[in-house]
């Protein structure tokens, strides 16, 4: 078992990413038109990195199995983005949002790296506004916050539900830039099927061209994968369809390191499961916690009665309704992060109370909240005691100016109007706080080879506060990345352009024709889609919202024979060399295969409950998570060794200088 080295610089926490950027190398600008850079992957991570990189004079080549950058999935996030500029003047500073987001990761992330997102997120957003980000603003024109899951403050940036949306719009507007300029080479439609590595360090990738099939070699410097989290391991997650692991996983079975692969978030404003034929789930943000009340029937007839279609919500009494959140964590309420509210709704379904034919799922209601501001809108509007329609209308009025495109897609998706029923939601896999380990510069352990946003480990600890996603996503590639890379490119200034025509290029290629036959070459018995979803149930019922010990080993098993039944007996149609959907989904869901036993392996190993990580063996007499800080206060990044089974586990000890580590309360 090895010790891994985070590179972490030494002295005041505040003072650590300063001192830093003063002491490592750069590249002057001459140099950096020599220079070569791959980034693959083209949401906020990767496109900010890329159009900064190529900004800063580097040559940079983006690649992307989507059509265009805008089909990132970026594009879904929906609430927001955190910044600690404190314009409600309440209370928020650079440590606070440090320190809430080290709290909500559960203790389990790195220091350092949190306290540098929080210092340079008021960055992100002056970026994001001279791009012309058209964030909401209040009456007086100052820029609008809101609050999310797991603060007291409200630091949260917004373009109404369309958050996300609106930042890749910026990011890809400034990589546009650079292709117009010709410093950014796009190839969108191309897959990374391999890392390629030249005397130990990644020199390029073996890449899929998906609308001929073509085979192709590029070569660069340095390789940044910036491809996302692996959600859909679970088959049914809030991730867009095409959402792998696949570039991470080859850079893993290189040399790549793999941390906390079971740091996976549960989220818990999610529209239920309806049925078995659904092929993926859809998030309803986060940010309609700040108005919606959340609750479930406080009688178990009246629960069943709502499940069977013999009672409306809107009939049930308010005194028969048990807000459960409120009732248990009273400080933060609605508001608590989403590990706790996603354990909360799942406790009260698994006692009866769940509200749908299934039986899973909770109310989230907005009629205190249109009442709350039909009454305030009256009163500034200059109406004097306004009946009860015009207090709804005016209420639901302001509802829609804030959440109106979030409450359009629920009714669609539904067919029920959540101005007049309240919402129904349920936790579903959303977010993975596991990934590649990378140090602080946000290299792996391949050198060459760098990780950023969701692809990597370093900020989110065992959970994710909402409206971080951004943030990390666009800290990584505006600020930290374009930095730290030239610390190791300022010993390439000499090198030249790396050739494609050398051995470790050609074996890279051979081993990628050789596993794409082995894919086409199954006997024929099942789909592709038919292993994800037999995977996808294994996940979940054994490696979901709750785990335990006789699961997880069960898990293992079942995952391991049924990624032998896989590669016997997968049927793909249709040759290596043409577009070839299926022939994706295979590849992708082959690499799935393995790390879903890596998942539940690591899940095994770690001996305690810790945010997203909850093993039924440790939790408080409340039902809260119980960590072991004596014993499990460290990153367990894997080693490669062949078979899931045989990972080797590698420790980075996780140092706390600045605050004390205390059982985390929202009560």
């Amino acid at each position: 078992m090895g010790i891994l080295d985070s590179k972490t610089p030494s002295g005041p926490l505040a003072d650590k990413w300063t001192k830093h950027k003063n002491d490592i190398n750069l590249v002057n600008p001459a140099n950096k038109r020599n220079i070569d850079i791959i980034v693959v992957g083209t949401g906020l991570a990767g496109g900010s990195a890329a159009a900064t990189l190529a900004e800063l004079g580097y040559n940079v080549k983006t690649f992307c199995y989507q059509d265009s950058p805008r089909r990132a999935h970026s594009i879904a996030a929906q609430g927001g983005i955190n910044a600690a500029k404190n314009y409600q003047g309440d209370g928020d500073s650079n440590y606070r949002l440090f320190y809430d987001t080290v709290k909500g990761g559960d203790y389990r992330s790195r220091e350092a790296n949190v306290y540098r997102l929080a210092e340079v997120s008021g960055n992100i957003i002056d970026q994001c506004v001279a791009q012309g980000v058209p964030f909401a603003r209040e009456y007086g024109g100052m820029l609008d916050n809101r609050s999310f899951g797991g603060v007291l403050v409200s630091r949260t940036f917004y373009a109404k539900g369309q958050t996300g949306q609106q930042l890749l719009l910026g990011a890809y507007a400034a990589m546009n830039r650079q292709i117009n300029r010709g410093k950014i080479q796009a190839f969108n439609r191309h897959e990374m099927m391999d890392l390629v590595l030249v005397d130990g360090k990644a020199r390029g990738i073996i890449a899929r061209n998906l609308v001929t099939g073509e085979i192709e070699r590029h070569s660069a410097h340095a390789v940044v994968l910036a491809t996302g989290g692996y959600g859909n391991v679970f088959f049914l997650s809030t991730n867009a369809m095409g959402s792998n692991v696949m570039a991470a996983w080859r850079a893993h079975r290189k040399g790549a390191y793999f941390a906390n692969p079971c740091f996976t978030q549960i989220h818990p404003t999610c529209i239920p499961v309806s049925g078995d034929h659904q092929s993926k789930l859809t998030l309803m943000s986060e940010s309609l916690r700040n108005d919606g009340r959340i609750w479930v029937p406080a009688k178990k007839e009246d629960a069943a009665a709502v499940r069977e279609g013999r009672l409306k919500p809107t009939e049930i009494a308010e005194e028969d309704r048990d807000y459960y959140l409120e009732r248990r964590y009273p400080a933060f309420g609605n508001l608590v992060p989403r590990d706790v509210a996603s354990r909360a709704a799942k406790e009260r379904c698994d006692a009866g109370f769940g509200v749908n034919k299934t039986g899973e799922a909770v109310f989230l209601d907005f009629a205190a909240a249109i009442e709350r501001y039909g009454k305030e809108k009256a009163l500034t509007s200059g109406i004097k005691n306004p009946d009860k329609a015009t207090i709804t209308k005016l209420g639901e009025e302001v509802v829609e100016a804030k959440y109106g495109n979030l409450f359009q897609m629920y009714e669609k998706i539904v067919d029920q109007n959540p101005y007049k029923t309240p919402m129904m939601i349920y936790p579903a896999v959303h977010y993975t706080m596991g990934g590649l380990w990378v140090d602080y510069n946000l290299q792996t352990t391949i050198p060459g080879c760098y990780a950023a946003g969701e692809a990597n480990f370093s900020d989110h600890g065992a959970n994710r506060l909402g409206a971080s996603a951004l943030m990390q996503g666009l800290a990584d590639g505006y600020f930290v990345l374009p930095y730290t890379i030239g610390d190791y490119l300022s010993d390439d200034i000499r090198t030249g352009a790396i050739s494609t025509d050398t051995k470790e290029f050609e074996e890279a290629e051979q081993q990628v024709r050789e596993r794409m036959e082995k894919l086409t070459s199954g006997s024929g018995i099942h789909s592709v889609d038919y292993y994800h979803k037999k995977l996808g149930k294994i996940m979940w019922n054994k490696c979901g919202m709750a785990r335990n010990e006789k699961e997880l080993k069960e898990a293992i098993k079942e995952i391991s024979e049924l990624r032998k039944d896989f590669w016997e007996n997968v049927k793909v149609p249709g040759s290596i060399d043409s577009k070839n959907q299926e022939l994706e989904k295979a590849g992708r869901v082959a690499d799935f295969l393995e790390l879903g036993e890596l998942f539940a392996k690591d899940a095994l190993d770690r001996n305690e409950s810790c945010g997203g990580h909850f093993r039924e063996e440790y939790q408080t007499p409340e039902g809260e998570a119980l960590r072991d800080d004596e014993n499990f206060k460290y990153v367990a990044a894997w080693e490669y060794k062949g078979e899931p089974k045989d990972a080797e586990l590698h420790k980075e000890d996780l140092v706390y200088e600045n605050i004390e580590l205390k059982t985390r309360s929202y009560k």
